[in-house]
């Protein structure tokens, strides 16, 4: 892939994945085909800080795990109120580090 437009997309989404995800990133695109560009281009990444937000605001009930496609964790935190209020602390420190890991992962399946 060409790599200006690599370039162009890693400053554009680097707040999506971790720091030292970046360069792997911009490794995996350079070596992608270019007919996989617009398929790079219409991907939906969840915001880390968004993710906080609604952890702060619901994860005692599980609705950041939900956000982020962690279903059994968020079945587990809304059975126990969130680890009965422990686990929701934890992920407000974890929360960020998950989401932009599911990031990355969603960006590994397409490529």
């Amino acid at each position: 892939m060409d790599a200006q437009k690599v370039d162009a997309f890693i400053m554009a989404n680097s707040k999506f994945f971790q720091d030292y995800q970046v360069a792997t990133v911009r490794n995996m695109l350079l070596e992608a085909d270019d007919s996989k560009w617009t398929l790079i281009q219409t991907l939906q990444f969840k915001d880390p800080t968004i993710v906080l937000i609604i952890s702060l605001l619901g994860g005692s009930l599980g609705i950041d795990r939900f956000f982020i496609g962690d279903m059994g964790l968020g079945i587990g935190k809304l059975i126990t109120c969130g680890g009965f209020g422990i686990w929701s602390i934890v992920d407000w420190f974890l929360i960020m580090g998950a989401t932009r890991d599911k990031n990355f992962r969603k960006l590994q399946a397409l490529l």
